[in-house]
């Protein structure tokens, strides 16, 4: 575990104008994933893994931009899915269809409920090669992300929430639920930059509390290689949660003070930890 407490002289022209042409083909290669890939196959080289991050409840896409840039920058191909946090079979099959898409060895990652959803989505995909989970459940066969939650006290979210209830097409109701905008830097964001969570708030994506209750099917964590940042000043998920899960999951834990929202306040971090896992896994 580690523990975080940032003639001759046409000859010379024709070389020069040779190599600035090369230099011209490289960069245009790098524009596009699939001519980059073919040309490190060229050279034999091992393309980099595509890392594919699944964000959780009250978040989107956008909370995962200080780790994809660093991960862009040192040469991966990123995919940040969007969850539509309706419960972990249906989330599931839609990250599934993500990952059938993108051919190629690939590091799934999850934050928080994005947790419940890897598991599921990853199970018997040969192609994912470790799976890294980020302040997120790691669920067995038969548990919910609620049940998690409540097998150890510390979490104050059920106090934070703020439910909408309405009606749909079939008559069926559905509660979603968001976190109440002037306590959401708090309880899910408080080492963020009280202007930048003011944004996430204002942005954030609501599950529905039936998500939170459906229960698990399967745990790709079983079989594939894995990876837990567990956050110490966690308000979601308690962290005597998170390092009960990550044991029974045999992963390599990381452990940050840090809020809920880790990717967000701690980029570099969450992005070292998904390299780490990309190195150890393909060769």
């Amino acid at each position: 575990m580690v523990s975080i407490k940032g003639g001759r002289k046409q000859l010379a022209m024709g070389a020069v104008a040779a190599g600035l042409a090369l230099g011209a083909f490289a960069l245009s290669g790098t524009a596009n994933g699939a001519t980059e890939t073919a040309a490190a196959a060229s050279v034999g080289k091992h393309a980099k893994p595509t890392v594919v991050l699944e964000h959780g409840a009250f978040a989107d896409g956008s909370s995962w931009n200080g780790v994809i840039s660093r991960l862009k920058a040192d040469g991966y191909p990123v995919v940040a899915a969007a969850n539509p946090l309706r419960g972990p079979a249906s989330d599931a099959a839609a990250l599934r269809s993500v990952l059938d898409h993108i051919k190629g060895p690939k590091i799934v990652v999850g934050h928080s409920y994005g947790g419940n959803v890897i598991s599921e989505a990853a199970t018997n995909d040969s192609d994912v090669k470790a799976l890294v989970y980020v302040a997120a459940f790691l669920p067995a066969p038969g548990e919910s992300a609620l049940e998690l939650t409540n097998k150890y006290p510390g979490s104050t979210l059920p106090d934070t929430l703020d439910p909408v209830t309405y009606q749909q097409t079939d008559g069926s109701t559905v509660t979603d639920l968001y976190i109440q905008q002037d306590k959401f830097r708090h309880q899910f964001a408080a080492d963020v930059p009280a202007k930048q969570a003011a944004l996430m708030a204002a942005e954030q994506r609501p599950i529905a509390q039936s998500a939170l209750e459906e229960k698990a099917t399967t745990a790709a964590w079983k079989t594939i290689p894995s990876w837990d940042i567990i956050t110490t000043e966690d308000l979601n998920i308690p962290p005597v949660v998170q390092r009960y899960m990550a044991k029974r999951a045999h992963a390599h834990t990381t452990e940050v003070a840090a809020s809920h929202s880790v990717a967000v306040s701690h980029p570099r971090l969450v992005a070292d930890v998904i390299e780490r896992a990309a190195r150890a896994t393909v060769r």
